[in-house]
């Protein structure tokens, strides 16, 4: 007749079988619990699926807020494609016509504009002063990386104000970058993909 099992040898194998085998000497037993799905906080698995869920939730909600920064309605869409000057003055429009020069390596011509639109609105005598050596040297330095394409007659007025800056020291050049942009980049934006997927997913929305 076989022995019987002390309580003790019995607690001892029933251990066993939950444990596993013995790890191996320098590796060291990951903490985890004795079911997967048992949904402890220090199952290994369990937080891989939490892992996995907040990285799913996150690319989500970046769709959808990437989605609701661009809200222009399907008539202000319709609208910027007879009218420039509309587009230019919409924040809406200015955001998808930077998207697409960035893609066509131009989207210094935009900033540019923005920034003289912004240094206008200064009163402040340091804060021109500041904000006209920036744009100087972000769009204007032959050295930048980012200069925009001015002719050497707009070129010569930008550098002899810079002795006494001002406000408007640059309305010459952002006209000549404007025109450019008007007469170049604006119809090759409209025939773009950029601005039709923007125009379709309006009707899209409005169908349903």
């Amino acid at each position: 007749m076989p022995q019987s099992v002390s309580g003790v040898e019995m607690r001892k194998r029933q251990q066993g079988r939950i444990e596993g085998p013995p790890q191996a000497p320098g590796h060291p037993r990951p903490n985890t619990c004795c079911l997967c799905w048992c949904g402890c906080c220090k199952c290994l698995w369990n937080g891989d699926r939490r892992e996995r869920s907040e990285r799913q939730t996150c690319t989500k909600m970046d769709s959808i807020e990437a989605t609701e920064e661009l809200h222009p309605t399907l008539d202000e869409v319709i609208a910027w494609s007879r009218s420039f000057e509309l587009m230019m003055r919409s924040p809406e429009g200015r955001d998808v016509f930077r998207e697409f020069l960035r893609s066509e390596y131009s989207e210094e011509n935009l900033l540019f504009w923005i920034a003289c639109e912004e240094l206008k609105k200064e009163n402040s005598p340091s804060a021109v002063e500041e904000k006209a050596r920036i744009i100087y040297e972000d769009y204007v330095s032959i050295l930048s990386p980012k200069e925009v394409s001015l002719d050497s007659r707009v070129r010569e007025g930008i550098n002899q104000s810079l002795a006494e800056p001002s406000s408007t020291m640059y309305e010459d050049a952002q006209l000549q970058i404007y025109t450019l942009m008007h007469r170049d980049s604006f119809p090759r934006f409209l025939n773009s993909s950029v601005y039709r997927d923007l125009l379709n997913s309006k009707r899209a929305c409005l169908d349903t």
